[in-house]
């Protein structure tokens, strides 16, 4: 057993006394499916503490020769699979952290020298009948074990993207990138290596690194394809962890959903965990890093990022295109770039369907929240948002002339490029306004009901708050505004939620450029 090669199953061991642990073994099946094939070499791109670590030490302690693991996973799902002991403990292993050989080593400029270094000795003392040069580079070693043995190895690289992420030397990136292009690149060695498994947060760089593993098949957060479910935790994991731990599953979508990938929702987990140790909601992922990672890129404010930006605090989705950025700290040239490098580091979640990204959920959106109250472009939006919490009280309290004004002052901030008497520009005015809400209520647009479409509806997650439907007039009247919602029955579609509605007309006068309101509660019968 090596540290590098062979390595045991202790971390995974560690991982399974968790108090909580959400078994994702079926991913070794998947991976199953890979090994000795042409398609053998996996590139999975997840945020941070997505579980990416966690998947690679399972993958680790079940391939393995340098231990035993067949009690370990006995009591999970992949224990049942047929093909279980096939593949159990068979191959050799090399498991590299990539982010933990940068971190521990102090002269940087010889981080692939020593890598290279410890894991040829390790090769040296697991088969000592054979003869390493000690010039040997790592895919030399497997290379020569594998014309003498015919044994085959899996590549576990954890964290391969740490030094495009850390901007090091050109030189040291050019060593990393022969040794990447040694190990994956090379044809001779290519049937040594039965599986090759490597994680990030970046997809695959297009520019530099792309030749050097063009060659992986790639499962990003962008597309997550057939590996969706086995990194975050999925709504129904989350759902069966809130019914054990007494916690309710609504408040916590609100809080850490948010990231849809194929036909899952998931949850960051460690969010999520954190929640039901903790016994209490936070903002627990936004503790393990920096806002910085926002306000560095919004800073650039190439055209368009502002509105846009404004747009998803208040809850909407906005257009991105996500084929430009090449997946470097550098190659920033559009608001499209700095929004898919947003997604990949977690900040923003794509929809794969309609091409468009959001902030996912209220721990994402503090972490905005944060980032622009430092930047100057963005004062008006703080100010906003700081009135927000006073303004959705004093809508509940009845106070007409503050939601009017309120309104006044939103419809002029997120006007920008867009027409001032845009009906877009009115909708994202009252979602702006009332961006407090969000931690409070689900926000639903254009919501069926009744008889037609309500503008916007505010489903409460607690039962103590008011239900709010609002209707939105131009050059109207907020009376027919209010008889549009009561004729409509637009009520009907909230017939579940036992309590006051609070209806709330707003009329839009493109003349004057002012708002009007009306506010009544109605009871349902």
């Amino acid at each position: 057993m090596g540290i590098y090669l062979n390595p045991g199953n202790e971390n995974f061991r560690r991982i399974l006394c968790a108090d909580i642990y959400v078994d994702k073994t079926e991913l070794i099946h998947v991976m199953n499916q890979f090994i000795d094939k042409g398609n053998n070499y996996v590139c999975i791109s997840r945020p941070r503490r997505f579980g990416k670590t966690i998947a690679g030490n399972m993958l680790s302690a079940y391939y393995s020769k340098g231990c035993d693991s067949s009690n370990l996973f006995s009591p999970y799902k992949i224990a049942s699979d047929p093909a279980f002991s096939e593949k159990l403990n068979k191959y050799n292993v090399i498991k590299i952290d990539m982010n933990s050989e940068y971190q521990n080593t102090l002269d940087k400029s010889k981080l692939i020298q020593k890598l290279t270094r410890k894991i040829r000795r390790e090769m040296e003392a697991a088969f000592p009948s054979l003869i390493f040069d000690e010039e040997d580079s790592v895919a030399e070693c497997i290379l020569n074990v594998y014309a003498a043995t015919e044994e085959t190895f899996i590549v576990l690289l954890d964290e391969y993207d740490v030094l495009v992420r850390e901007q090091v030397s050109e030189d040291l990136f050019q060593e990393y990138l022969s040794f990447l292009n040694g190990l994956f690149k090379s044809d001779t060695l290519r049937p040594a290596i039965s599986l090759a498994y490597l994680t990030g947060i970046l997809p695959v760089v297009r520019d530099k690194i792309q030749s050097k593993l063009n060659n992986f098949r790639e499962y990003t957060i962008l597309n997550a394809g057939l590996l969706a479910e086995f990194t975050g935790f999925t709504g129904e994991e989350v759902q069966v962890l809130c019914q054990k731990y007494g916690v309710d599953y609504d408040e916590c979508r609100l809080w850490y959903d948010g990231y849809h990938l194929k036909d899952y929702e998931v949850y960051n987990p460690e969010s999520v965990v954190r929640c039901l140790e903790e016994g209490r909601f936070g903002s627990y992922w936004g503790q393990t890093s920096s806002y910085e990672a926002i306000s560095d890129r919004i800073r650039q404010n190439f055209a368009g990022t502002k509105d846009d930006v404004i747009r998803m605090l208040a809850g909407e989705n906005v257009d991105v295109n996500v084929t430009r950025y090449m997946n470097t700290m550098t190659s920033f040239h559009t608001k499209d770039d700095l929004f898919t490098y947003l997604i990949h580091l977690g900040y923003l979640a794509y929809n794969l369907e309609d091409g468009t990204c959001r902030i996912p959920n209220k721990e994402v959106r503090q972490e905005w929240f944060n980032a622009i109250e430092t930047e100057e472009d963005y004062a008006v939006t703080t100010q906003i948002i700081q009135s927000s919490r006073n303004l959705l009280s004093r809508t509940r309290e009845g106070d007409e002339e503050a939601v009017a004004k309120a309104l006044d002052i939103s419809h002029i901030h997120v006007t920008s490029n867009r027409s001032y008497n845009n009906e877009d520009a009115l909708q994202s005015a009252i979602y702006l306004a009332y961006i407090y809400a969000l931690n409070r209520y689900t926000v639903i647009r254009e919501m069926t009901t009744g008889k037609g479409f309500a503008d916007v509806v505010f489903v409460p997650v607690k039962k103590e708050d008011p239900a709010m439907i609002i209707e939105l007039k131009r050059n109207g009247s907020v009376g027919s505004a209010l008889d549009q919602i009561k004729e409509k029955r637009y009520f009907e579609s909230l017939a579940h939620y036992q309590g006051n509605l609070l209806f709330v007309g707003i009329n839009y006068d493109e003349k004057e450029k002012t708002h009007s309101c009306r506010i009544e509660y109605f009871r349902k019968d």
